[in-house]
């Protein structure tokens, strides 16, 4: 989608410096991947044209004040020497590339008007700019997240905000995009409009609460500290994604892929998860490693760190007996949107 995107813009625009950013673009190998295929995509556009002055590239990188781009400074020039082997043996040669980081939320305006040619956010859409308004107490007593005994009225409060900030997002965006521009906005979501079934994350924030509760029973953590705990995600419906955006009115959907993938880092590449208790152990504290690398901090700031180890220990062993024991294979939902501002 991505590629399309680029080639499309630069068949549509012909713009002579491309403007790109990516929202929520963390630190680590998958940050300058998406930059590596935007950038072979350009390559591949220009090797195809016979325009004399090549398009050169601007990249921002955005994310909030407290994530790391020295790390992803400090790797651009093993990454710089990557993308030119790369491009060389194809026969190409890598258009000028530029690459800024943009700290703040992008729940806020980043951009100038009218500055930007294509937005892009993967695995990032998910995550609501603040708990659910009017969500606290012990309202989700409990839950930590949407579960099985959460109130309707909790729900709502969740579905509410993520309504809330994904329509601001499109309207900070639809203001910095330039006209004829392209968004490719990938979350994690669910197949039916049923709020309380969300498929592997679900089943992830379920077990995670488990894990709070059996360290209540201990004294380790106090009950309230985990009724107050609500994990500040919504997992939105494609029906959902593509109402929000209809009802923007500035933006045209060209597409929409709903992908089912499985939650289980063990499963082959036939799809059927690996057998014995030696791979739901491996796979259970994979998915705990997964998850607590999201979120720990969160943890640490609501709790304590000194929790962390203890909790993320007992939800691998809740991971696994629910691997050992499931009888039908937990799935993760991807929602991939490919959107255009109106001209």
């Amino acid at each position: 989608m991505v590629e399309k995107a680029i080639r499309e813009l630069s068949m549509d625009l012909h713009p002579q410096s491309m403007v790109i950013a990516d929202l929520g673009c963390s630190s680590g190998p998958n940050t300058l991947l998406f930059i590596s295929t935007a950038i072979a995509a350009i390559c591949e556009n220009l090797a195809n044209t016979t325009i004399e002055s090549p398009m050169d590239a601007q990249f921002f990188l955005n994310d909030l004040p407290g994530n790391d781009f020295n790390q992803i400074f400090q790797s651009l020039e093993q990454f710089e020497q990557s993308i030119a082997q790369n491009c060389s043996h194809k026969g190409l040669q890598p258009p000028p590339h530029y690459i800024v980081g943009v700290p703040g939320s992008f729940y806020t305006r980043l951009f100038p008007c009218n500055s930007v040619h294509l937005f892009h956010s993967s695995f990032s859409l998910m995550w609501l700019s603040q708990v659910p308004e009017h969500l606290d107490g012990n309202m989700n007593e409990g839950n930590i997240h949407i579960g099985e005994t959460t109130p309707l009225s909790v729900a709502k409060l969740y579905q509410d905000q993520f309504e809330k900030d994904f329509s601001r997002f499109l309207r900070m965006r639809c203001k910095e995009l330039v006209p004829g521009g392209h968004m490719v906005l990938t979350v994690l979501g669910r197949k039916s409009n049923d709020m309380f079934h969300a498929g592997g994350m679900t089943t992830a924030f379920e077990l995670l609460s488990k894990a709070l509760h059996a360290l209540v029973a201990k004294g380790n953590v106090e009950k309230r500290e985990l009724d107050s705990f609500n994990v500040p995600i919504y997992l939105p419906s494609a029906h959902e994604l593509r109402q929000l955006v209809q009802k923007n009115e500035l933006l045209d959907i060209g597409d929409i892929h709903i992908i089912s993938t499985s939650w289980n880092p063990i499963d082959d590449d036939s799809g059927l998860a690996v057998d014995g208790a030696a791979a739901a152990q491996a796979a259970g504290k994979s998915i705990s490693a997964t998850l607590r690398a999201v979120m720990e901090s969160l943890i640490v700031s609501h709790f304590r760190e000194s929790i962390v180890d203890e909790l993320f220990a007992v939800f691998a062993h809740n991971i696994t007996n629910h691997i050992e024991n499931e009888i039908e294979k937990s799935s993760l939902t991807v929602i991939s949107l490919s959107l255009q501002a109106r001209q």
